[in-house]
């Protein structure tokens, strides 16, 4: 059976360079790469929220012919898809997310350190998305410098849309009970020296979700995940999941 995925990347990267590898190692499967949808416009709209990302996510899988399909997301893709799952998740088959960006519980959002956010997102905008990278890692990753030449063109959208989306996220929030109600499977996988949030986070989820897994790539983090290190694992993870997923069907 062809399997129906869309990919959700998180709020820095575009879905085509976020998952370009790993879309290599799935020849099964009709993949839909879907960026987020507060980069549609020049600026993210005045009133622009998680529940207009779910709005998009649906447009997208109608418009895809995908009445049901499984979704991956990373970081701030991977948060859409966890509301989308508390909200509509009778579309999906399966929910796939690395690291992502909130989960939307009260208990979440009470650790989350929201201040070093704010601090981050204040400062100047070629300041802020490397402060703000800073904040997804452990304390002792040394981030690599900006890599040579000119910047890609997209990378101009991103202060206003990282400013966006945190915002929405902070104003978005989920019942842990709509989670429960989420029979599908669930795979979550974060990278060893990653920030703690997110081992928070797996532990939480671990007892929330009825069928949960998780895997815990060594040595690898936030900006540097295993669908990018280890594609080929990552995708040979992922297909299986996937038919386990549809054999409940």
């Amino acid at each position: 059976m062809e399997h129906a995925v869309i990919f959700l990347p998180g709020i820095i990267a575009p879905a085509a360079v976020r998952y370009s590898a790993l879309v290599e190692q799935l020849p099964g499967v009709r993949s839909l790469m879907h960026d987020l949808a507060v980069y549609d416009g020049d600026e993210p709209p005045a009133d622009y929220s998680i529940s207009a990302e779910l709005d998009a996510l649906d447009r997208a899988a109608d418009e895809a012919g995908f009445d049901r399909f499984h979704a991956f997301g990373h970081s701030g893709g991977g948060a859409v898809l966890m509301a989308y799952a508390a909200q509509r998740g009778d579309r999906l088959v399966s929910l796939a997310v690395d690291e992502p960006a909130s989960d939307f519980t009260a208990e979440g959002d009470a650790v989350y350190g929201w201040p070093e956010f704010d601090e981050a997102l204040a400062l100047p905008p070629d300041e802020a998305i490397p402060a703000f990278m800073r904040l997804q890692v452990a304390a002792d990753v040394v981030l690599p410098p900006p890599p040579d030449g000119p910047s890609p063109a997209w990378l101009a959208k991103r202060p206003a849309g990282v400013a966006a989306f945190v915002a929405a996220l902070r104003n978005h929030r989920v019942d842990e009970d709509e989670y429960r109600r989420f029979k599908a499977p669930v795979y979550f996988s974060r990278g060893s020296r990653t920030h703690p949030r997110w081992a928070a986070m797996q532990e939480r989820l671990a007892t929330t979700f009825p069928d949960f897994s998780a895997d815990v790539a060594e040595g690898l983090h936030h900006l540097d995940p295993a669908h990018q290190a280890e594609p080929e694992r990552v995708g040979a993870t992922l297909a299986a999941f996937w038919e386990r997923a549809e054999s409940r069907q």
